[in-house]
């Protein structure tokens, strides 16, 4: 029977189990606001978008090449050139029997005509045009409305306007959209411990690497970030600085002071001020994570070890976030790996471990530990592409085995 870690007492709320109840707790920022084009990047939409047109709005080719009647080809006669169409600059005649016009990509189709031929697979002579091989009716056209009809929906509401969104809302001539307002966000870390990059470290010093990473994850996420900096350990200080927070800010996101130590006074103060919904998880690492209310501002209070501040930010306090925002999520992407090479697991806790992950030749997914997995050791996460969510009850993964990872390259972090 294997043994549990010293961690994992009874007790502890599951992972899944947590993070359903917290989510069930929040409710959405209902504010709306228009905003230019210009100002909407990494914004959530507030109601649906139709389209105000047909996209294309006009039928126009997908080819530099010529514009013809399908029903002239076959008889392997040439086609009169009768003009140019651009884009920009259409050509404002008709297509006749036995006729052709030059057509550059992105140019409307002249009236008449309803096919083009590559310029490749054309032989032009003295103003007359020779199709070679066969030519399916229709080719390299792109039709009128073929992206978008108008009146067509587009976009839900809590789309995540990204760039591939914003070219989009581009293409149909919109100005302004009307999006979410931003969740206000009160950013600190606490502990007597920590100093800013720059200053010099005292014996027993850390710097404070927990705000600037997390501080870089909420700026993707499109909040507004008030940072109230290093909290010393007063608790004092804490409860005044909590309240002057909760006073303008949906959410307060801290990092330490949740554990058991004896400088411990975060969730001591949230208790005070606030009300706590639950504290301690059995995940690893992140077991110390709090979650609660200090009025109708929502609290996560992190871990003070880096990579588990990072871990619960992504796994509990940003989906969090993105209820309270009204974003459209249908949460992590799970994939399958095979163990290349042993992973170290007690059972007791849900254990994200950090992994790399990398096809292998049989088109298979192959993960290996991404260094240290140790809860303080942040450069070994920097190297990691993803996350292994090793189950609870399970212990030890030999190599061989099947895990389940997401993947977290590229996101926000």
């Amino acid at each position: 029977m294997a043994i549990q870690d010293c961690c994992s007492q009874p007790g502890l709320r599951p992972f899944a189990d947590a993070r359903a109840d917290m989510l069930n707790r929040l409710e959405m920022v209902a504010e709306t606001d228009f905003v230019p084009l210009e100002r909407a990047l990494n914004q959530l939409l507030a109601e649906p978008v139709a389209s105000p047109l047909d996209v294309p709005s006009f039928a126009n080719s997908a080819m530099d090449g010529y514009a013809l009647r399908a029903e002239d080809i076959g008889d392997g006669r040439g086609l009169e050139l009768i003009g140019t169409s651009l884009a920009g600059h259409p050509f404002t005649g008709r297509v006749g029997p036995g006729q052709c016009v030059r057509i550059m990509t992105g140019a409307a189709m002249p009236l008449g005509a309803d096919t083009v031929v590559m310029q490749e697979n054309c032989r032009s002579e003295h103003n007359i045009v020779t199709p070679c091989g066969p030519v399916r009716p229709g080719q390299h056209v792109r039709q009128a409305a073929e992206d978008l009809a108008q009146g067509e929906a587009v976009f839900g509401a809590g789309m995540r306007i990204n760039a591939r969104v914003l070219s989009v809302l581009a293409s149909l001539g919109l100005e302004q959209v009307p999006v979410r307002r931003p969740l206000r966000v009160a950013l600190l870390s606490t502990g007597d411990e920590l100093k800013e990059p720059g200053e010099l470290l005292a014996p027993g010093d850390i710097y404070d690497s927990n705000r600037i990473g997390l501080g870089a994850m909420l700026t993707r996420l499109g909040v507004e970030i008030t940072d109230y900096g290093i909290i010393r350990d007063d608790p004092e200080r804490i409860r005044e600085v909590l309240l002057k927070a909760a006073a303008r800010a949906d959410a307060i996101i801290t990092s330490g002071g949740v554990s058991v130590g004896d400088a411990d006074y975060t969730r001591q103060v949230l208790e005070e001020v606030g009300e706590i919904g639950f504290w301690k998880l059995a995940i690893k690492p992140g077991k110390p994570f709090a979650f609660g209310h200090i009025g109708r501002c929502a609290f996560f209070g992190l871990p003070g070890n880096p990579v588990s501040a990072a871990v619960t930010f992504h796994l509990l306090a940003r989906p969090a976030l993105a209820k309270m925002a009204g974003e459209r999520s249908s949460g992590p992407l799970l994939l399958q790996a095979r163990a290349l090479m042993p992973f170290r697991k007690t059972p007791g806790r849900m254990d994200f471990q950090r992994g790399i992950v990398a096809p292998q030749a049989d088109g298979s997914l192959g993960a290996v530990p991404a260094g240290s997995q140790s809860s303080a050791v942040y450069s070994a996460m920097a190297e990691a592409n993803c996350l292994l969510h090793l189950e609870q009850d399970r212990g030890d993964v030999a190599a061989g085995e099947t895990v389940t990872l997401e993947l977290i390259d590229g996101l926000y972090w």
